[in-house]
């Protein structure tokens, strides 16, 4: 990419990515046990958030490192606050960085939100949907890309009130990754919250979507305020009609590889064994859309 920073030629290339059937757990040290006891063929990689593994040492250092050697790892940032106003922390992306490289992670994704002000926030909030936030988040995105010298992908995140729309979030969504270019992390359990929340047609989004810039995708399970309010949670089962939007995105993009994401209430391992597969029958089409 051109204007690459200097302090990245001497990183080692990207890993190849993964299969586009590969399904993958979050890496939550609550699972660690059954992550190191899983069957092999139960998970085909793992995913984790730099922040909360870079720098550490002693027992949680030995187990991610050894968790990383037995399965592929990727990364979901939390906090590079790619709309926000505050500068970019490049330091931290250069830890980043190093941490990619060092457990050769193959894709590094981060949220299409922001979440910092003149510190950190603690959420991930809504972009406004105009020209203007389009031009000033991607020409971040391709900041960040440009010092990890690696394409990054951002993910659609849940909302519940939106700042000003002078265009759709599909619109928003696809004039960043045009302008960015960059790869979209595609959360299906958003989508079906966001429709819910905002009132429009979630096969339509997806359908809108341009396939060759879905790198992965999340599913998850969420909470239901009222009928007409959905929060996601990422604490309870994935529900049919997201798994029917799942069926859909492999559908209209063909299989990639997809994630579940469960960071509290975390049931036995079983019940997460079953829902992986049943993600796996899906990408492989073994299940029709309903």
């Amino acid at each position: 990419m051109p204007g690459t920073d200097p302090r990245v030629a001497t990183r080692s290339a990207t890993p190849p990515p993964l299969p586009a059937t590969a399904v993958g757990l979050g890496l939550r040290r609550a699972l660690l046990d059954d992550l190191e006891q899983a069957p092999p063929g139960d998970i085909d990689f793992l995913e984790c958030a730099p922040e909360n593994w870079i720098g550490l040492g002693g027992v949680p250092g030995e187990r991610l490192q050894a968790l990383s050697a037995r399965y592929p790892l990727t990364c979901h940032g939390l906090s590079l606050s790619l709309g926000g106003t505050a500068p970019l922390d490049m330091a931290f992306v250069d830890r980043v960085g190093r941490f990619l490289d060092a457990h050769q992670v193959s894709l590094y994704s981060e949220h299409l939100s922001y979440c910092s002000d003149d510190g950190h926030l603690y959420d991930l909030l809504p972009l406004p949907f105009t020209d203007e936030a389009v031009h000033h988040t991607a020409a971040r995105i391709a900041r960040v890309q440009d010092r990890l010298g690696r394409r990054i992908a951002v993910e659609n995140v849940s909302t519940y009130l939106t700042p000003h729309a002078a265009m759709t979030e599909l619109e928003f969504t696809r004039a960043v990754l045009e302008e960015a270019d960059c790869d979209l992390l595609l959360d299906v359990n958003n989508v079906y919250v966001n429709a819910i929340n905002h009132r429009f047609d979630p096969t339509a989004f997806i359908d809108g979507l341009p396939a060759a810039r879905v790198a992965c995708l999340h599913v998850a399970g969420h909470y239901d305020e009222a009928d007409d309010l959905k929060i996601d949670t990422h604490g309870s089962a994935v529900i049919d009609p997201v798994w029917t939007l799942l069926a859909q995105a492999r559908d209209r993009f063909g299989p990639r590889p997809a994630l579940l994401e469960r960071d509290f209430n975390f049931p036995a391992y079983a019940d997460l064994r079953d829902e992986l597969q049943r993600m796996r029958r899906i990408l492989a089409g073994q299940e029709p859309r309903a």
